[in-house]
């Protein structure tokens, strides 16, 4: 797989991993032997690129991806994620990403991914209680001690996006962004471009639904997290995205591949600093996702399919309330 240049000079390929939905958020889950084949598996595919976190599961995540990745460690990039507190029980208590916090964070996730370094580190969620230059100083002396390689940041501002780079530069910046949702194109991308930072979007098939898996009347298992998503949990909503869906379709007939690799081809035809990190448990999923580095688009096309995503009306938001509280503004 050829490979793309993140930020300051963070090369990865140019579809990476989202690791989350082997043990957090969608289950049912594989079991821990069955998801540590997978990712070698995709490290044989040409995948370099795994994205993991501290609170999903919280920890289990990690250590599957540091189990499953440790014979490969200096072929892989492997990014994790600081920036939630938890209680004597390990539940997911509130953001936290005081000094102190983001220290005690570190060591546990290089204990559970069998590393000595990091080679990206987000802060998962802008904490308001920490102002981002703070954060950005921590990791400025992260960087300088060789504990961590690079840093992001998640579901960031525009604003803050600025504030923490002019402490210590960011590499990425890891969002939400997708045929499905497109609200970065207006602010956060050209500030990404004009500082120079690489974009990471997550769930670049607006959580399967671009797949075309998710029909309408579906229903999702019991502690799925899309069950809580007001454009998949309002019947209504469901039936006028999959407009979408259809059109995605139309184009995989024209493009002989799948709606998947459509979706993912044409956010890699945006920019040439976006790698997207869509997230599967099956091999033929991946295969699937990997075959959109193949799609090319003409300028014409292009132009096209931004006419037809602005003709059609997307319905319900990407969060339920109580979520959308931790995301910055």
């Amino acid at each position: 797989m050829k490979t793309r240049n993140l930020g300051n000079n963070l090369i990865v390929s140019e579809i990476g991993l989202g690791c989350m939905g082997l043990s957090y958020s969608q289950p049912p889950f594989p079991s821990k032997d069955e998801s540590i084949k997978f990712l070698k598996e995709a490290y044989k595919m040409g995948v370099n690129f795994f994205d993991t976190a501290e609170v999903y599961g919280p920890d289990t995540n990690e250590e599957i991806v540091g189990e499953a990745l440790k014979e490969f460690r200096k072929d892989v990039i492997i990014a994790t994620k600081f920036g939630f507190k938890f209680d004597e029980n390990r539940k997911n208590i509130g953001l936290d990403s005081s000094r102190k916090a983001i220290l005690k964070a570190l060591e546990g996730s290089l204990k559970r991914l069998q590393t000595n370094y990091i080679d990206l580190y987000y802060q998962h969620r802008v904490d308001p209680n920490v102002p981002i230059e703070e954060v950005a100083q921590v990791m400025k002396e992260l960087i300088t001690q060789g504990k961590i390689k690079h840093w992001g940041l998640s579901e960031a501002s525009a604003s803050t996006i600025r504030r923490a780079h002019a402490i210590c530069p960011v590499t990425v910046l890891q969002s939400e962004y997708s045929m499905f949702w497109r609200e970065a194109e207006s602010k956060v991308i050209p500030t990404l471009e004009e500082l120079g930072i690489g974009l990471v979007p997550f769930s670049p098939l607006g959580r399967g639904f671009l797949t075309g898996a998710i029909k309408p009347g579906a229903v999702f298992p019991e502690g799925d997290f899309r069950n809580s998503i007001p454009r998949f949990n309002t019947p209504e909503y469901v039936e006028q995205n999959y407009k979408l869906v259809k059109y995605l379709e139309e184009l995989s007939i024209k493009k002989q591949t799948t709606p998947a690799a459509i979706a993912l081809g044409w956010l890699l035809a945006q920019k040439p600093w976006i790698v997207p990190i869509p997230g599967t448990k099956k091999i033929e999923r991946l295969k699937q996702n990997l075959s959109g580095a193949e799609v090319k688009f003409t300028e014409k096309e292009l132009k096209e399919i931004k006419q037809k995503l602005d003709n059609i009306e997307i319905l319900g938001h990407r969060y339920s309330e109580e979520t959308e509280k931790s995301i910055d503004k």
